[in-house]
């Protein structure tokens, strides 16, 4: 059966020495992966591996069959252009960091649309702003709403927060608790929208930590988490 749909591409893996495995989060089917033969190979076609860059925003058609693992795209096209998203040094090594991340976090083979317009959109915004350096923070935490794990907002006053409860703490009753310029960071985030995001100043040192405390609040919320290898790369960018 032929489906048209919008896809964004959050993985792929060379597969022999001419084959890719991509994976994309669609809008109709949620998380899908495709077997693209021959597409490192063939220089004419609809389907071109130029296509498939991290976090690309494409129209494909697809030949879907639902007992099937790995789809095959018949056509593909660019829904949107990015101006800097893949040739900026640093927005490139963001995006691969979040493409890691989406990989891992989104494995439903279900429709979500509100979800897909967060990361549509979103992405459109950190591809068009030239101060973005906190953008994948509010992204992470903002994600956590469709994923189901997004902080509780009472008790904002208190100093704690139990990243195994999600929810703010009056006292440390867990090991998994944050406090100090992680909880301020925390708050100010919560507060914060995309549109006033160039206004939040936070430190080099204070980024790092909280990305990490956001990634142990993933893993503590998804059971298959795994920190993203490219984490590393994207500490030296920022730094």
């Amino acid at each position: 059966m032929l489906i048209s749909t919008n896809a964004i591409v959050i993985s792929k893996l060379k597969y022999g020495d001419n084959d890719l495995i991509v994976k994309c989060y669609t809008q109709d089917y949620g998380t899908q992966s495709f077997l693209l033969r021959g597409v490192l190979k063939s220089k004419k076609g609809k389907v071109q591996a130029a296509y498939f860059q991290m976090l690309s925003q494409l129209q494909i058609v697809m030949d879907y069959k639902n007992n099937r693992s790995l789809q095959h795209i018949r056509e593909v096209k660019l829904n949107h252009l990015y101006s800097s998203l893949h040739s900026n040094v640093v927005k490139s090594a963001v995006a691969m960091f979040l493409s890691e991340i989406l990989s891992g976090a989104l494995q439903e083979e279900e429709p979500n649309e509100t979800l897909y317009s967060y990361i549509e959109t979103t992405l459109l915004w950190f591809d068009s702003y030239t101060e973005y350096a906190n953008f994948h923070l509010l992204f992470l935490l903002n994600l956590t709403k469709y994923l189901g794990f997004y902080p509780e907002v009472a008790h904002l006053e208190y100093e704690y927060f139990n990243l195994q409860d999600g929810k703010f703490e009056l006292k440390a009753i867990d090991r998994h608790t944050i406090s100090g310029d992680n909880v301020t960071v925390l708050k100010r985030l919560l507060e914060t929208t995309f549109d006033i995001l160039t206004e939040v100043k936070i430190s080099s040192k204070q980024r790092q930590s909280f990305l990490n405390v956001l990634l142990l609040y993933y893993e503590l919320h998804l059971g298959n988490f795994k920190k993203p290898k490219s984490l590393e790369i994207l500490h030296q960018v920022f730094n």
